[in-house]
């Protein structure tokens, strides 16, 4: 076979590996995001404790790397330490090496199955959790797929007379081979795609375990520089997390490479076959990690404040708009297609910055930090200015020729910017003050209660993504699934009403005392997720999907 042929079927099916993992995490965050959050966010308690929940989130998502993003924005916000946020992270390590261990089998047989529940799940049924549990089934069948693809294209590699001086080379240049997998997991950003493209090869015959191991030192320390890097923009708390786990993960990889050079490691410990061996080194080393490392949290934590100290008092260091620049071009005024272009993109930074202000505020409704109240305030009038200057700049727009579509999506991004204005104000004078409200009386809210705000306050940030997608692509399907969901949380709303009732009836003690709170912060979400909807009336009335109205027709 043709050496271009079969490293294109190869890069054709690392890239379908990759995305099938993606899909599978999406599937999961869009179907369970509050649950799994919420896990998160009660797993403060305990090293141990937060590790299993670190494990369990892990296997979830197939991503150790989005729990390190998780548990950094919780730390970001004061609501998980760093000693925490480490422990939960080394939990993770081990479930992303038991997702690769249940993935490892010949699971084929199941293809066809996954497939036909999958999509069935995924096309004809509307409920999202239903649906997206289908992306998730469909994710797993490409996973499978996938696999059995990289099998393919790298049989013929067995036979290539290139491929045993690479091997040489590689057995007796350990370095080389613990550097490329590090970056190669680097760049595809997944270290369960990482192993599991070892352990196929070396189910070929054509990558031997005593190669693979310094690989799979190479692919944990690669997946620390993966978390880091994506929190690299963050608050210094939120960094902190990724940064301890990198330092965890690089000693213990680098002492263990080095270890390798002295004493000669028995490959049989690992297992029979070549793959089984890639497999189980993996899970060996995230295993001896966990119990290594997790008495060392706090060490760890105290190091870390070392290296990245606290901001100086009064460094805005929350205050993302200021470094950015605006996206209206004045020079383009009199071309109007250009200059509506850039109008929209100043709209999607607008949304991006009221999204940065509806993130934490469940953690500040916990916290109460007034700091942190205050920088999401300046971000609240930085909404309000790109807001006027929005509506100023699109009626200078309007002076000139322009044709009646043009007309009409200046109308309709100048009622996205009053609306998002209007959900910014909705955070800044609602919600925060409730937030402040709460944390001033020291009241708490009842146990079902929080979880039913969490819920809503995720569900409403998913459909913020939703939002944001319509607005740039004009998407229909994705306009349609918002305005369903506009239906969904009317329905929250109605059912955390009649539970909240209830619990004040049977004469719950936190839900007298937080009744208001609670009732105009399920209000105020709900009239936020309004706004939002507001993106996908345009592209319905075009398309015809959009009814004049709600009432019944008359006879």
């Amino acid at each position: 076979m043709h050496l271009l042929y079969i490293l294109l079927q190869l890069a054709g099916a690392i890239m379908l590996l990759l995305w099938a993992v993606r899909m599978v995490r999406t599937g999961v965050e869009r179907a369970h995001g509050a649950l799994l959050r919420e896990a998160l966010r009660s797993a403060t308690k305990g090293r141990v404790r937060a590790a299993s929940a670190g494990t369990v989130l892990a296997i979830m998502l197939q991503s150790a790397t989005a729990v390190a993003v998780l548990a950094a924005g919780f730390a970001a916000t004061g609501v998980m330490s760093v000693s925490g946020g480490l422990a939960v992270m080394l939990g993770a390590d081990v479930g992303s090496a038991l997702v690769v261990q249940a993935l490892s089998f010949d699971l084929s047989w199941l293809v066809p199955l996954l497939l036909f529940v999958g999509a069935t799940m995924f096309l004809k049924v509307e409920a999202r959790i239903v649906k997206q549990t289908g992306r998730t089934l469909l994710g797993i069948a490409f996973i499978l797929i996938s696999l059995r693809m990289v099998g393919e294209a790298t049989a013929p590699m067995r036979h290539s007379a290139l491929l045993p001086m690479a091997i040489d080379y590689l057995r007796g240049d350990p370095v080389t081979a613990f550097g490329a997998a590090a970056l190669f997991t680097w760049l595809i950003h997944s270290s369960v795609a990482s192993v599991l493209l070892f352990m196929s090869m070396a189910a070929q015959g054509v990558l031997p375990a005593e190669v693979a191991l310094p690989m799979i030192l190479g692919v944990n320390l690669g997946a620390g520089l993966v978390a880091a890097g994506l929190t690299r923009g963050q608050a210094i708390d939120a960094r902190r997390i990724p940064l301890g786990n990198l330092m965890f993960r690089a000693t213990a990889a680098v002492v263990i490479l080095v270890g390798l050079q002295l004493v000669d490691l028995p490959m049989t410990w690992f297992g029979e076959t070549a793959a089984r061996q890639v497999v189980n080194m993996h899970l060996a080393f995230n295993l001896a990690l966990l119990v290594t490392c997790l008495p060392f949290t706090a060490a760890m934590e105290k190091l870390v404040q070392l290296i990245l100290p606290d901001a100086p008092a009064g460094e805005e260091a929350f205050d993302l708009m200021s470094r950015r620049k605006s996206a209206l071009d004045r020079t383009v005024i009199k071309m109007p297609s250009v200059a509506l272009a850039s109008a929209t993109r100043e709209v999607l930074r607008m949304a991006e910055t009221v999204e940065i202000m509806l993130r934490p505020v469940m953690e500040l409704f916990e916290s109460g930090d007034k700091a942190h109240v205050a920088q999401l305030r300046r971000l609240d009038e930085e909404v309000n200015r790109a807001h006027t200057d929005i509506k100023l700049y699109i009626a200078e727009v309007n002076r000139g020729t322009m044709s009646q579509d043009e007309a009409r999506r200046g109308i309709e991004l100048t009622d996205l910017a009053i609306n998002l204005e209007h959900a910014g104000d909705i955070i800044a004078k609602n919600l925060l003050v409730l937030a402040e409200e709460k944390s001033d009386k020291r009241l708490s809210f009842s146990r079902e209660g929080w979880s039913e705000l969490t819920a809503l306050h995720d569900r409403v940030l998913a459909n913020m993504q939703i939002a944001m997608n319509v607005l740039v692509s004009s998407d229909l399907e994705a306009a349609r699934q918002l305005v369903i969901e506009k239906e969904h949380m009317r329905k929250l709303e109605r059912d955390s009403h009649e539970r909240h009732l209830k619990r004040l009836q049977s004469g719950t003690v936190q839900s007298i005392e937080t009744s208001d709170i609670h009732l105009e912060a399920v209000r105020a979400l709900k009239e936020f997720n309004s706004l939002l909807v507001s993106v996908a009336y345009p592209i319905l009335t075009q398309s015809g999907d959009l009814l004049e109205s709600r009432l019944a027709k008359t006879a």
